[in-house]
């Protein structure tokens, strides 16, 4: 059969959160605020980064890039979201929902590989502090995250090539704020366990392998830590990984909600919920995750204020 004579359906309607007016308008205001701040939490630590030649360390250089992907990541839910408030017919082209489809899951993809390359980052740094500087050197961790970012954009062009040539002939309701791939096989006209499989097992190998990673790499530093004698060097050790632990603890908790199985029957509106949570609410508090557990970057952060306020009074 020649799908694209069955495939009627040129737009999506995104649903998002239905309510009414007056609520819509009271979630765009949130939204909006929340999204500002996200943008300024991750960019402060940017320019951060870039400003402190102390903060020009693998550790902080990661830290910069994980900041610049949660920006780019909730760009491509939060903006489409916002209009869709204010929107009367909330649609979305096809192209558009795939292409929304494909950046979310990449991004989201980059991002479980980058927290284990931070945990890598800082098992070096506390289990082989002798030979950190000589491996773990900027060029490496610059083409480490490079490897991050282009894996990550490899993963799902085929799965979604073949998700595109299915039929969809109606209806093209989505009741969610994003094209999600669980909503997405429920409206072909023919089902498509095959394709419902391999996103089920390729997400569960993307999360699982990166998650042991992760929880090896913490293990070998608890291990490491607990052998440090003095009280003060174990409170600095657990300082420093703190603060990562509680960002994997958000991000791959979700995670393993969703997308282990993303057609398991979990009701529309967890499904939301946990989805806003690991989109817009982890890149809203990783800033403050890292920042307020963190002296040297405090100490950075309250530079860049300080340069403010003397230039604005210049």
């Amino acid at each position: 059969m020649n799908v694209s004579r069955v495939n009627a359906v040129s737009e999506f309607i995104l649903l998002c959160f239905p309510c009414s007016r007056e609520v819509q308008v009271l979630l765009f205001m949130l939204f909006s605020v929340s999204y500002i701040l996200t943008l300024m939490g991750n960019g402060a630590i940017i320019c951060a980064v870039r400003l402190d030649h102390r903060l020009h360390t693998p550790m902080y250089v990661l830290l910069a890039n994980f900041s610049f992907l949660e920006i780019c990541y909730i760009n491509t839910t939060v903006p489409n979201m916002l209009g869709n408030f204010l929107s009367e017919t909330k649609t979305i082209s096809f192209t558009a929902c795939f292409l929304q489809f494909y950046f979310f899951f990449s991004l989201g993809t980059t991002e479980t590989f980058l927290l284990p390359l931070m945990a890598f980052d800082r098992y070096m740094a506390i289990c082989r502090p002798l030979h950190y500087s000589t491996i773990m050197s900027s060029r490496l961790c610059m083409n480490l995250v490079a490897l991050c970012w282009v894996m990550a954009f490899l993963c799902y062009p085929v799965p979604i090539y073949f998700i595109t040539q299915l039929p969809f002939c109606g209806p093209n309701t989505i009741d969610h704020f994003v094209c999600d791939p669980g909503p997405l096989l429920a409206l072909s006209c023919i089902p498509a366990p095959g394709i419902e499989l391999s996103c089920s097992i390729l997400s569960s190998l993307i999360i699982f392998i990166t998650f042991f990673f992760v929880l090896v790499s913490y293990a070998l530093v608890l291990r490491a830590v607990l052998h440090v004698p003095s009280a003060a060097g174990r409170r600095k050790a657990f300082s420093t990984c703190g603060s990562h632990l509680v960002v994997v603890s958000l991000f791959y908790g979700t995670l393993m909600v969703m997308y282990i199985s993303p057609t398991s029957g979990n009701p529309t509106g967890i499904q939301k919920i946990v989805t806003l949570f690991y989109s817009s609410v982890t890149p809203l508090v990783n800033p403050l995750i890292y920042s307020l557990r963190n002296k040297d970057m405090k100490t950075a952060l309250r530079k860049i204020q300080m340069h403010a306020k003397i230039n604005q009074s210049e």
